[in-house]
């Protein structure tokens, strides 16, 4: 206790253990995505290589995960600053665009079999699912984690705690990675 009656707290620095094992789980996940994209470009060097032009439906569902990231990042940023209608108008939106890029995910790989790209064919489409797919995975695993945050948006009486803010920016960070991720892989599998 200092001379003016005052509490002091030791303020802790350094990065939050949760934010921590998160950051390490993308880190593997990117390692996961490099050696796939890098098989991927070994194998089409390889020869015998389908080529084929990516669905338009690719192309909206990135626009959609896009606006999700901008959905989201405004629903925590109205949750840090007392803006509760926001928060949990921002919240749900975010958690239909996510649920819409998965379809359209489905909705391209209908696509592409209909123009003769099978999974179990030729490398160059088996390629692009696996790419896409697992990609795929990773949102829906996103996707639950909204989906619990938004229990905690409309359950819990709105109460800004620090506690909070680290979940919800734990929800937020795995979107932004998944997004960024998803962006990465569209433009290497359009530009291949």
């Amino acid at each position: 206790m200092s001379n003016s009656g005052i509490i002091e707290h030791k303020v802790k620095r350094g990065i939050h253990p949760p934010l921590f094992a998160l950051w390490a789980a993308m880190a593997s996940i990117v390692m996961m995505f490099g050696s796939l994209t890098s098989a991927y470009i070994v194998r089409q060097a390889a020869g015998n290589w389908l080529e084929f032009r990516m669905p338009d439906i690719f192309f909206y569902s990135t626009i959609t995960i896009l606006i999700s990231s901008v959905t989201l990042h405004t629903s925590y940023w109205a949750f840090r600053n007392g803006r509760k209608n926001l928060y949990r108008l921002f919240l749900p939106v975010t958690l239909i665009l996510g649920i819409a890029f998965v379809v359209m995910q489905y909705q391209g790989w209908q696509a592409l079999y209909d123009i003769g790209v099978a999974l179990d064919g030729n490398p160059g489409g088996s390629f692009f699912y696996l790419i896409s797919g697992v990609h795929a995975a990773h949102v829906v695993g996103g996707l639950f984690a909204l989906i619990v945050a938004a229990i905690y948006a409309f359950t819990l009486p709105y109460n800004y705690t620090e506690k909070r803010r680290r979940r919800f920016q734990l929800v937020l960070h795995y979107w932004h990675f998944v997004d960024i991720l998803w962006v990465y892989l569209f433009l290497f599998l359009l530009i291949q």
